[in-house]
């Protein structure tokens, strides 16, 4: 049996331990991703923040080798046993699964330094977010989250500061405006939870169009 791709385009992916049966994360799959993790013995996913195929690990070297993949009796929810390469979560937890809500703490420390693994941006992004789900979190952060119009006009104030930087001030200060206007600008893509990497992608699909190209192309 297998999946119906037609009617379920995405499918939920329980992944799971092999040896200690821990439940390490939840992702989901398209028809490309299960078959590139049952034709490669690695896992890949579909990310829908990222709205692209990703190998877990991928960046991190954190990656989940294939044990064995099953099929709940609806053919809509895959359960994966794997091979953990150190942590699963982009936290640096082990598992995905690490704040308990009925006690309102955290469960599992961190045991992966992820400063060292993934690029600033990402990391700041994905603190951004937890800002976001935060109830309690007294933060800067969290105080343009829950604001837009602040949000909005400090990235208006941001992005005028750099211009006025670029244009009469020291390199020094071009660099510190340049990080404020890019700190509210991820600011921003969390308010939309636009994940910075479809950004990325952007960029890379503009590379090698001239800019002439790209707005011609983009009022079509």
């Amino acid at each position: 049996m297998t999946v119906n791709w037609d009617k379920t385009p995405l499918v939920p992916a329980i992944v799971q331990d092999a040896k200690s049966g821990e439940v390490l994360m939840l992702a989901y799959m398209n028809k490309e991703a299960l078959e590139l993790t049952l034709s490669t013995g690695y896992a890949h996913y579909f990310s829908r923040s990222k709205q692209r195929i990703w190998k877990k690990g991928e960046t991190s070297g954190h990656t989940q080798k294939i044990e064995d993949v099953l099929i709940d009796c609806d053919n809509d929810t895959i359960l994966i046993k794997v091979e953990q390469a150190g942590v699963a979560c982009h936290t640096g937890a082990r598992s995905c699964f690490f704040r308990s809500v009925k006690d309102e703490k955290r469960v599992l420390e961190q045991e992966v330094d992820v400063d060292s693994k993934y690029s600033v941006t990402d990391v700041l992004y994905h603190t951004i977010l937890e800002r976001k789900n935060s109830s309690a979190e007294k933060s800067w952060t969290k105080k343009l989250l829950d604001n837009k119009e602040l949000l909005l006009s400090k990235i208006r104030e941001e992005a005028d500061e750099l211009a006025v930087a670029i244009n009469e001030e020291s390199d020094e200060q071009v660099i510190y405006e340049a990080a404020d206007l890019l700190y509210h600008s991820l600011v921003g893509l969390g308010y939309r939870d636009v994940n910075p990497d479809r950004v990325k992608q952007e960029l890379k699909r503009r590379f090698g169009m001239s800019g002439i190209e790209e707005k011609a192309n983009r009022s079509k």
